[in-house]
């Protein structure tokens, strides 16, 4: 751990001097407002990441027994990003046998320490009569509101546990403020562009995590784990957890790509960055399709009991039949409760549309050059976990993906 705090304060230490000296995407000279903006943001994010490191030495002192923990058959929600996969961790997060990260854990708690004193603060406040937690609700609506066309949040909501990366730089969400770090973007071809040594420390540093968040909720559940941005990682996790089952979630390169690209452009603006740099747009889209063909790996060596593929309308037409196919598949029980939920979040699934427009000719691309660049994406075609219930529905949407 201690060498792993030398090499990121090191990473941090260059960050610094690069994002001052140095335009973010290499494209044009630095300008003023990014200058002004890193001014800001880096000692907020120093002082964020200091507070972590320190959490997780008062741990060590206080609370070594999160090192016993064992995480036992998690299940990981991957995918490409865009796909659904916030949607359905939002189901999935309502099956009680599961408990999984939170946006607050996520930012502010990724420590046994800072999680206890924050759960500490929300029970003296609740005595009281929760004026802060009524404050916090009125922050929230303001702060997220304008993310939920993109990715819905909110303090309490579950959310991708990639973020406890952040205190050793390797959430790949670093790629906005800091589209220069080429760390971030081995990070974002991790099975393949990471030293051995490298990728352990980083799988040795995200189990921690993951034993943490279980010594606090309870070592008796299975952990659930959302990450889109996590498909680099596909066969990593799958060796070091070998017991793991996952999800896949997929959808049309021709969908996704616009739909990640309009996605990120508001976070590069406010960073600084232009939003239509021709730079980061061909490296996101390299990484996609790094994305996918990583996946197709990870299914094709995984056995059928610990891998189901699902596509983004399996999400809009068919949730519940879907999930409780999944579910079937991995050996995962469903209880009457779950069931209700399923039944309630398939009529919300089917009624649902989406405000977020985009398009591929927006950014320069046309489906001939995407489909040919992400050829990889049609070899494993959604292995439709509902051909149980429905044979004829997987052989209209075998090719869709």
């Amino acid at each position: 751990m201690f060498e792993l705090f030398l090499i990121s304060a090191k990473r941090f230490a260059g960050l610094v001097a690069s994002s001052l000296t140095t335009s973010p995407d290499g494209r044009a000279a630095l300008r003023p407002r990014r200058i002004l903006i890193m001014l800001g943001f880096l000692p907020v994010f120093a002082l964020g990441q200091a507070l972590h490191w320190l959490g997780f030495l008062l741990d060590d002192l206080f609370f070594r027994g999160w090192r016993r923990v064992q995480v036992e058959a998690p299940v990981f929600v991957l995918g490409v990003p865009r796909s659904g996969t916030t949607r359905l961790h939002q189901v999935l997060a309502q099956d009680e046998q599961f408990t999984t990260f939170r946006t607050w854990e996520c930012l502010f708690a990724p420590s046994v320490t800072q999680r206890l004193f924050f759960l500490g603060l929300a029970r003296a406040d609740r005595a009281v009569g929760a004026p802060m937690a009524r404050l916090l609700r009125r922050i929230e609506r303001r702060v997220f509101s304008g993310l939920d066309d993109v990715h819905p949040m909110g303090l309490t909501t579950p959310e991708e546990d990639y973020f406890a990366l952040m205190p050793v730089l390797s959430c790949f969400i670093l790629a906005l403020p800091f589209p220069n770090f080429e760390h971030i973007w081995r990070v974002g071809r991790f099975d393949a562009d990471l030293e051995p040594a490298e990728r352990q420390r980083l799988l040795d540093f995200y189990e921690a995590c993951l034993k943490r968040h279980l010594y606090v909720h309870g070592t008796e559940k299975c952990l659930l784990s959302k990450n889109a941005a996590f498909a680099p990682l596909a066969q990593s996790l799958a060796q070091r957890f070998p017991d793991a089952r996952f999800i896949v979630s997929l959808r049309d390169p021709l969908e996704t790509v616009p739909s990640q690209l309009s996605s990120i452009g508001p976070g590069l603006a406010f960073f600084g960055v232009p939003a239509d740099s021709e730079p980061v747009r061909r490296r996101l889209t390299a990484q996609l399709a790094f994305y996918y063909e990583n996946l197709g790996r990870l299914r094709e060596q995984l056995p059928e009991s610990q891998h189901a593929a699902l596509g983004m309308q399996d999400l809009r037409g068919g949730l519940g039949v879907t999930l409780k196919a999944v579910y079937n598949r991995l050996g995962l029980p469903v209880s009457a409760d779950f069931a209700q939920v399923l039944e309630h979040e398939d009529g919300q699934a089917r009624s649902y549309k989406s405000s977020h427009h985009y398009s591929l000719e927006q950014f320069g691309l046309t489906p001939a050059t995407v489909s040919e660049r992400f050829a990889a994406a049609y070899r494993h075609p959604v292995l439709a976990p509902v051909a149980a219930a429905q044979p004829a529905v997987l052989e209209t949407r075998s090719a869709s993906c």
